[in-house]
């Protein structure tokens, strides 16, 4: 695979989120961990313990930003206020790259507070990697889209969710954070082979990839970040490893945290998979 510079964070390896349930740990433990991902809002204000803690994390560590309110699908273009604050953060981190979700999520200044799924249409990619394009121009870094999970569709949707995925990309020329867990999600949900989705993906764009746990209902499964990722779900990483080679890593594991070793030894499970680094061959 020819490395571009969505791909060439091959010696990230495999990290986890940075949680306030660890923070002690972490700050007394000193564990070895390749890297910690952020959720960029939890740090965006001017002092307080997030920010103070995330320093001394910054003195040690690695860390890359992640975001949850961007909302790239929206009809309106990205909040400048909300981008100086956000390019502030990544002064602050040096974060390599900045990620968001492919999603829509306010309208006329009401924020739902939730990743909503986008309609799968022309238009709607050509809006979106308009923002997507805004967003990675201001920050002056690159940007990967996350894949969500979702729970319904839009019938008026011209394409698949992948073949969505693809086009914004390419039109905003991004980079894509790969969900396989978000894949696995949305593929029992619709009714579609989650191989065909991770197949689709350009390699060449795939900046990182996220793993987690979900809940199993009757008529449907959740993507609520509380259990240990699935064999269906490590199948799937398995087979994006070997599409896309040593991609970074991230376990998500956001309610009934334990304790920082569970969630660390869950995340190191991703070493079976990840090839040698193009440095070790």
């Amino acid at each position: 695979m020819t490395a571009s510079r969505f791909t060439n964070f091959q010696d990230y390896g495999v990290g986890i989120g940075l949680r306030i349930p660890h923070y002690q740990h972490i700050l007394e433990k000193k564990p070895v961990v390749d890297w910690f991902e952020i959720i960029s809002e939890n740090y965006m204000g001017e002092a307080g313990r997030p920010l103070a803690v995330l320093d001394q994390i910054l003195e040690q560590y690695r860390v890359v930003q992640h975001g949850v309110s961007m909302y790239f699908g929206n009809t309106a273009r990205p909040n400048r206020d909300h981008l100086k604050k956000l390019k502030a953060l990544t002064k602050r981190t040096k974060t390599p790259w900045v990620s968001d979700h492919l999603c829509w999520g306010s309208v006329d200044g009401r924020f739902t507070h939730d990743l909503l799924p986008m309609p799968y249409t022309w238009e709607a990619v050509k809006t979106t990697a308009r923002n997507v394009r805004e967003v990675q121009d201001f920050l002056e870094l690159p940007v990967a889209v996350e894949n969500v999970s979702s729970y319904a569709e839009f019938h008026l949707s011209e394409m698949t969710e992948w073949e969505f995925l693809n086009e914004v990309v390419e039109a905003a020329d991004c980079g894509i954070l790969l969900d396989v867990n978000n894949i696995y999600v949305s593929s029992r949900n619709h009714g579609f082979d989650p191989r065909d989705y991770v197949n689709a993906v350009p390699p060449g764009r795939v900046a990182q990839t996220h793993l987690a746990g979900h809940t199993e209902f009757k008529k449907y499964i959740l993507d609520t970040h509380d259990h240990p990722v699935i064999d269906p779900v490590w199948a799937l990483y398995e087979l994006a490893m070997q599409r896309c080679g040593r991609v970074a890593t991230l376990l998500e594991w956001d309610d009934k945290i334990p304790s920082f070793e569970e969630v660390h030894t869950e995340a190191l499970k991703a070493n079976r998979f990840l090839p040698a680094s193009a440095a070790a061959a």
